[in-house]
């Protein structure tokens, strides 16, 4: 096989892999009775909670009364709690609950679980490579939505 036809293999497999990821997003959503925006929240504030809501909405790319919404929806849930920052009483911080640290252990530890073992057939330098392939494809993945974002101004 070419390169050519190599590197047109590995686009035709990479976006097989994103739409398994849609799939699997959808699945775990649906999961939760909750919507897509819900859990890329969750997600956010399980990989980084707790943080201020300005932050959630910078990270989520959200409006502050969209992102109200959202954590609203979320602590119904049992999903996330609110409180004033310590430091900052001005700022409210969201932080993750018992049983969205639950959600994590039974829906994303498993997908985490079977990927580490996928990859232990890979040696040292080839899971290099395979880093440095990843970066590089989130490299290129983030500049062409900056692109497109700056093209829609």
């Amino acid at each position: 096989m070419s390169k050519d036809e190599l590197i047109g293999q590995v686009g035709s497999q990479l976006r097989l892999l994103q739409r398994s990821f849609d799939t699997f997003d959808e699945a775990a959503a649906g999961h939760l009775g909750l919507n897509r925006t819900d859990l890329r929240c969750l997600d956010v504030v399980l990989g980084r909670g707790p943080l201020a809501a300005g932050e959630l909405s910078a990270e989520l790319k959200l409006s502050p009364a969209a992102t109200t919404t959202v954590i609203d929806r979320l602590e119904r849930a049992g999903l996330v709690t609110r409180a004033q920052d310590a430091v900052n009483r001005r700022r409210v911080l969201v932080a993750p609950t018992d049983a969205a640290r639950g959600v994590a252990e039974d829906i994303f530890e498993p997908v985490g679980q079977a990927g580490a073992k996928a990859l232990g057939r890979y040696d040292s330098d080839q899971l290099a490579l395979i880093l440095d392939f990843l970066r590089t494809a989130l490299r290129v993945h983030r500049e062409q939505a900056e692109r497109l974002v700056a093209r829609k101004t």
